[in-house]
């Protein structure tokens, strides 16, 4: 503890109940010289920075999410029957399985670009950012779609797909609202934006020095 520091949780969250989620604040807090980050005055930048390792991890995750949400629409499709049939016969739900599928495949390879290009000690801010964007609101929408397919049971939590939902909005928000996101894409594309050189660049990605 330090003084001028003062943190606080949040509680009843609509979802990500397993992890922590609070606030932190500094009020003249005092930093000794030797444990400064960056120069006087570079905490917002070096915050920024951080941002790309963040979305990184949260378009992983956005991603098992939607493969999560594929995987079980699927075997509740297959099993579940109506009308004389197996529902995975039906075309509407076959199209939002579909949807799934090719975002799961989407999602996947943009996070893996960006993952490589962490390997090879590029930046990687516009990566990450549509990465995170992209798998973030494709994992909602996966998600809610398979709620849809298992019908009230989807409402219940008698099967893991609300659960899913839940903790899918959360990914929307936390590490830059996906509005955010999108006005970064936007800056990029318009040729707005350009990423500065940085002071320190990462590391390539060495394999004997992780095994």
């Amino acid at each position: 503890e330090s003084p001028g520091i003062t943190r606080g949780d949040i509680h009843g969250k609509l979802g990500v109940r397993a992890g922590s989620t609070g606030w932190i604040n500094f009020q003249d807090v005092r930093v000794p010289a030797e444990n400064l980050m960056g120069e006087e005055g570079e905490g917002f930048k070096v915050t920024m920075s951080a941002f790309d390792s963040g979305r990184y991890t949260v378009a992983a995750g956005a991603t098992g999410l939607i493969r999560a949400a594929l995987e079980a629409s699927t075997s509740y499709a297959e099993e579940r029957n109506a009308f004389g049939g197996k529902i995975s016969d039906f075309q509407l739900i076959q199209a939002k399985i579909a949807r799934m599928a090719l975002d799961y495949q989407a999602s996947r390879l943009l996070y893996l670009k960006a993952g490589w290009l962490k390997n090879q000690g590029v930046r990687n801010t516009r990566e990450t950012s549509a990465a995170k964007w992209y798998a973030t609101d494709a994992s909602f929408q996966a998600a809610a779609e398979a709620v849809q397919i298992h019908g009230a049971y989807g409402f219940s939590d008698e099967y893991p797909v609300e659960r899913f939902m839940r903790n899918a909005k959360g990914a929307m928000i936390y590490e830059g609202s996906n509005e955010i996101q999108s006005l970064i894409q936007a800056d990029y594309a318009l040729d707005k934006r350009r990423d500065k050189k940085i002071r320190r660049e990462l590391p390539p990605y060495d394999h004997q020095t992780w095994t």
